[in-house]
């Protein structure tokens, strides 16, 4: 095969054993790679609970890693969430999706518990299990120290999980390389449970590419592309401030989530944004294996700068306006391996529901506390949704499905409230994530204050990006390039000869597959919502900008059509009409 290796590892880590999955090639032309195949193969699968030995925690590459592709180090971790009970999938950076790759895998599909803590160690002439109960207790850059000390695999990379995965905490990630998060939705947990503490690859194998000359265009064509765009890199884009770039935006369109939401301005955010993080911190960046972006910033004396996320919710949402103190506490959730948009959330809720402002010194040992599983810590590691049902206030809890919102009020664009709410895993912004249209104007620009035809373009981006998803590279690419490109760049690697439209419809297949998957554990019409709050209350308006609640009318109206358009019923669940036009099984 081109592109793609052929085999997949299956590990049985109760009774420590392996064996090679080969599948037929129609199944990886369906399914293309990572969120694709990782959901063609944990489909059947979904009805165990995510602490279930048999459900399965997959590590999946796409065709284009370990190839010349732009951002071609990116890879899929999918299993079914802690957190929200929900499908949950992760695209991550790094390097290990060109890693696996080198090994001679296309992925990794693990079931079973381990009675002890265990590693599990991969390259391209074996494979072997560890005793990891060395690493337990330890924060996650004495882990990936470690890891890397090993000879076997000192160019390798490594996935691991932190004290906040073996305390419990249902937003604990998966850390790759030490920097890169599967951080959504507590996929670090279902990793402890499996009593798995670390995944160390090593490789030299190259990967088969068709057509090396056409390889070469369409990696010009896009880098043409990326040139010319002011978001990825321009003076003030993402390849210089990082994905904090966004946060003067943010703040300007008067839809930054404040004081847990309820207001959406933040007073302070003129001297917090991506310029002063790169002033007082001499910053410098790196990435992601493949890419020549490089979104990630680290400071001059090796701080780890935030993501735009952990900016503004270690700061607007939870009152804080000290730079230092954003810096702590993203390395706090660093080192314990734990999601800083659900923490960030999660603080913000409780702030409200006790009526108080965090201090500096509370809100950081509350961090603390909840990666050590101690004091209001354990309930806090439970996530906002259930500390708030706990304390008897649900609606305080700004979640959808029970994740956590990330940094974009939808008041101030309003298809992140479809988006939102439609979302397979959750609250989450990367599913069909309308910014690109309603603040920075990519493809076209849309009205932000309509609901009005939302519907579709939703539908449609979460086609695109569960493509973007499964070949696998960076959604941030594709503020320049299209699947036009990336098609292009896929018939090169594979040989196969498809188009962006053909794409598409892959695309609608496998996310189509996601809402089955849910459905088949309750999740229908109801889920898909957003809290009262963003149709009760008013944001922070100006004199020029009104941040009016949401209408319930409307979104109801536009989610009705989605549901149309998406072929699910009225109850947002799957047809047998779709499915079999989708070559699905309800």
């Amino acid at each position: 095969m081109h592109g793609w290796t052929g085999k997949i590892l299956k590990v049985n880590l109760t009774d420590k054993t392996t064996e090679e999955l080969r599948l037929p090639p129609d199944v990886y032309l369906r399914n293309i790679g990572g969120k694709g195949l990782s959901g063609e193969l944990l489909l059947e699968h979904f009805r165990h609970s995510w602490d279930d030995p048999q459900m399965p925690l997959a590590f999946m590459t796409g065709p284009l890693n370990n190839t010349s592709s732009p951002t071609s180090g990116r890879m899929t971790v999918m299993s079914r969430s802690p957190l929200t009970g929900a499908v949950c999938d992760a695209s991550v950076g790094g390097k290990m999706g060109t890693v696996l790759k080198r090994a001679g895998y296309d992925g990794i599909v693990m079931t079973g518990k381990s009675l002890d803590w265990c590693g599990l160690s991969i390259s391209e002439t074996g494979v072997s299990f560890g005793n990891a109960a060395h690493l337990t207790g330890l924060p996650i850059s004495e882990i990936h120290t470690q890891l890397a000390a090993d000879p076997v695999m000192k160019n390798g990379a490594h996935a691991m999980i932190g004290p906040a995965a073996e305390n419990g905490v249902r937003y604990a990630a998966i850390v790759f390389d030490g920097h890169y998060f599967a951080g959504r939705g507590g996929l670090g947990l279902v990793m402890a449970e499996k009593k798995l503490k670390f995944i160390s690859v090593n490789g030299s194998l190259k990967t088969e590419v068709f057509d090396r000359d056409e390889l070469k265009a369409a990696q010009e064509e896009i880098f043409r592309l990326v040139s010319a765009s002011p978001m990825l890199t321009g003076d003030l884009g993402i390849t210089n401030y990082g994905t904090g770039a966004l946060y003067d935006l943010m703040h300007s369109r008067r839809m930054m989530p404040t004081n847990n939401f309820r207001q959406t301005y933040f007073e302070h955010s003129p001297s917090m944004n991506a310029y002063a993080y790169k002033k007082q911190y001499d910053t410098r960046k790196f990435g992601c294996a493949g890419c020549h972006i490089l979104c990630k910033k680290v400071g001059a004396k090796g701080e780890i700068i935030p993501e735009f996320e952990t900016m503004s919710h270690f700061s607007a949402l939870v009152g804080n306006s000290d730079l230092d103190v954003v810096v702590e506490a993203n390395r706090i959730c660093n080192e314990a391996g734990m999601d800083t948009i659900s923490a960030g959330v999660t603080l913000a809720t409780y702030a409200e529901i006790t009526d108080q402002t965090l201090s500096t010194e509370n809100f950081l040992q509350l961090l603390e506390n909840i990666a050590s599983g101690q004091g209001e810590g354990v309930a806090l590691g439970q996530g906002a949704l259930r500390f708030a049902t706990e304390s008897g206030q649900p609606q305080v809890a700004m979640v959808s499905k029970g994740m956590e919102f990330p940094a974009y009020d939808p008041r101030g664009a309003q298809g992140m409230a479809l988006a939102y709410a439609t979302s397979t895993r959750g609250g989450c912004h990367l599913r069909a994530y309308p910014i690109a249209h309603e603040i920075l104007r990519k493809p076209v620009a849309t009205d932000r204050f309509s609901l009005s035809g939302k519907a579709r373009i939703i539908k449609i981006s979460e086609d695109m990006n569960a493509v973007v998803d499964s070949l696998t590279a960076c959604k941030f690419l594709f503020f320049a390039a299209s699947l036009e490109e990336y098609a292009r760049a896929l018939n090169a690697v594979t040989g196969m000869q498809t188009s962006a439209q053909e794409l598409l419809k892959l695309g609608e297949r496998i996310y189509y597959r996601e809402r089955i998957m849910n459905a088949r554990n309750g999740f229908a019409v109801n889920d898909d919502d957003i809290p009262a709050r963003f149709f009760e209350e008013s944001g922070s308006s100006s004199e020029t900008i009104l941040i009016a609640p949401l209408k319930r009318s409307e979104f109801l109206e536009e989610r009705a059509a989605y549901y149309r358009i998406r072929g699910l019923d009225e109850q947002g669940l799957p047809t047998a009409e779709k499915c079999a036009e989708l070559g699905l099984s309800c």
